[in-house]
C-alpha cells in the first residue's frame, strides 16, 4: 500500500485503526455459562460493582453503613447506587461514566433515567444470545478470564465438564500458593495431592504436578498472582522457595508466562469488601531481578501505583522476557490511560499491551474497550504524526499493524517466542 503524504490523512489513518482493531484483552475477572451465577452481568452487577460501592461511600448519609448495605438484596444495593451516586451527586467519575456508555452503546434509553425500564430490558435477555453480543459490541476475539483451583465453588464446574466458549479462555490463578501456602497445602491436600507432612521437597513436587493437572484441564494462557506492594526478589522470608521450587519449575516444564500484578493493599478497609483494597509502591528492582535471574521463564507485569510506570518500562527495555500489559484498577483512568500509554510508546514502541479491561462484570467490556480505544487511537495519532513530521511516511498497513500490536498482537508474538 502506499505511503500517507498527509499529516491529517495519518492522524486519521491511526484514529481509524484503533477504532476498527481486533482486541485481545487479556486479563479479566469474567466467567464462562457453565459458571452460572458467578458470570455477572446486567445493570444491577454493574451498578454495585465495587468501584462505585466504594464511591457510594464517600457521600453516604451515616446511617447506611458497609455492614447495612452488604446485608440488602442487590437489587436494593443498585437503587441506593442509582439514587445517590447517579441521581444526587452527578455521575462524573469513570466507573459512571462506564455505566452510561454501556447502557448507551445496547441501544437503552439512560437519558431517561428511568431505572426499571432498563431492567426489564436486561430481564428478558438469555445469556448464550447476550455473551456473543458483547463481544461483538466490544470488538473482541476472546477475552482471558481468572480461575483459580484454590477456590471449591470456582473449581467444580472444571471438574465436571469443560464447556467454555472458544471467546473466552483460562489462566491459572496461584496467588494461595505464594501468599498463604498452608492454605494452598491443605485445599490440595484435600484434592488428592500429598501436600501435608514433613517433606518440603515431596510437598512442592505434588504442588507441580497440581499445576500440570490443572494445566491439562484448563488448557490456561498463563499463570497469575496478584501480589502486595512489598514484594521483593530475592525473597528469603515469605514465597521464596515455593516462587524456585514450584512456580518457576512449572513455568518452564509447561511453558507458561507468569503474569504478576503488583501493588495492590488488601483489605485496607475491610469492611468495604472488595472495594476496600488500597494501592501502594513497589519495587519495580524485584521484577527486574526475577527477570534477569530467570531468562528462560516469560513474564508479564503490570502495577498498580502511578509511581512505579516509569521505572517499570525501563526495566522492560532491558530484558526480553518482560512484557508490560495494561493500565490496572485505579490507573485505569482516562488521564493516566493517556499518559501511560505515551510513555510506554516513547520507551517500548508498540512492544506492550497498552490496555486490559479488568472487567468483573460481563457488560463492562462495552465501556472499557470503547473508552480505552479513544484515548489509545489520540496518542497512537500523535505519536504516527510527529513521525510523519519527522520526515516518515508509514502507510495505513503499518499503521494498523501497530494498532493490532498494541491491542493484542504484542502480547500474542510474547507469547509465541
Amino acid at each position: 500500500m502506499s505511503q500517507l503524504n498527509d499529516l491529517a490523512a495519518v492522524q486519521a489513518s491511526a484514529r481509524k485503526a484503533v477504532a476498527e482493531a481486533v482486541v485481545t484483552d487479556i486479563h479479566t475477572h469474567l466467567f464462562p455459562p457453565s459458571h452460572v451465577q458467578m458470570l455477572l452481568w446486567g445493570v444491577d452487577e454493574l451498578l454495585t460493582y465495587h468501584y462505585l460501592v466504594a464511591e457510594l461511600f464517600t457521600m453516604a448519609p451515616r446511617g447506611l453503613t458497609p455492614q447495612k448495605f452488604f446485608q440488602m438484596p442487590r437489587r436494593a444495593q443498585a437503587d441506593l447506587i442509582w439514587d445517590h451516586v447517579f441521581l444526587r451527586h452527578g455521575a462524573l467519575s469513570e466507573a459512571c461514566r462506564g455505566v452510561i456508555t454501556t447502557l448507551n452503546r445496547l441501544g437503552l434509553d439512560v437519558g431517561s433515567r428511568d431505572l426499571g425500564r432498563v431492567r426489564k430490558w436486561f430481564d428478558s435477555q438469555r445469556i448464550e444470545d447476550y455473551l456473543p453480543k458483547i463481544m461483538e459490541l466490544a470488538g473482541l476475539n476472546y477475552v482471558v478470564m481468572t480461575n483459580n483451583p484454590f477456590v471449591a465453588e470456582e473449581a467444580r464446574p472444571w471438574e465436571q465438564t469443560r464447556c467454555v466458549p472458544d471467546c473466552m479462555k483460562a489462566s491459572l490463578r496461584i496467588d494461595t500458593m505464594l501468599t498463604d501456602w498452608k492454605a494452598a497445602a491443605k485445599a490440595m491436600s484435600s484434592a488428592g495431592y500429598k501436600t501435608k507432612g514433613k517433606s518440603p521437597k515431596k510437598a512442592f513436587a505434588e504442588a507441580r504436578r497440581f499445576l500440570s493437572d490443572w494445566s491439562v484441564r484448563i488448557r490456561p494462557i498463563y499463570m497469575a498472582a496478584s501480589l502486595g506492594p512489598q514484594f521483593a526478589w530475592p525473597d528469603k522470608k515469605n514465597f521464596g522457595d515455593v516462587m524456585r521450587k514450584v512456580i518457576l519449575p512449572a513455568a518452564r516444564e509447561l511453558n507458561l508466562p507468569i503474569a504478576l500484578m503488583i501493588g495492590v493493599r488488601k483489605g485496607a478497609n475491610p469492611a468495604l469488601g472488595d472495594g476496600g483494597d488500597a494501592a501502594g509502591e513497589a519495587d519495580v528492582n524485584s521484577v527486574l531481578n526475577l527477570c534477569l535471574e530467570n531468562p528462560d521463564v516469560k513474564f508479564l507485569v503490570t502495577m498498580l501505583s502511578r509511581v512505579n510506570q516509569h521505572e517499570l518500562c525501563i526495566a522492560a527495555r532491558k530484558t526480553g522476557n518482560l512484557h508490560l500489559f495494561g493500565c490496572w484498577w485505579f490507573c485505569n483512568n482516562p488521564s493516566i490511560i493517556s499518559e501511560m500509554t505515551r510513555m510506554r510508546l516513547e520507551l517500548l514502541g508498540a512492544n506492550f499491551t497498552c490496555q486490559h479491561s479488568d472487567a468483573r462484570v460481563l457488560d463492562q467490556l462495552v465501556y472499557k474497550w470503547s473508552h480505552s480505544r479513544k484515548i489509545v487511537g489520540d496518542v497512537l495519532a500523535e505519536k504516527c504524526g510527529e513521525l510523519f513530521e519527522a520526515g516518515w511516511r508509514p502507510t495505513e498497513d503499518e499503521i494498523r499493524r501497530d494498532a493490532r500490536m498494541l491491542l493484542g498482537g504484542a502480547f500474542e508474538e510474547f507469547l509465541a517466542k
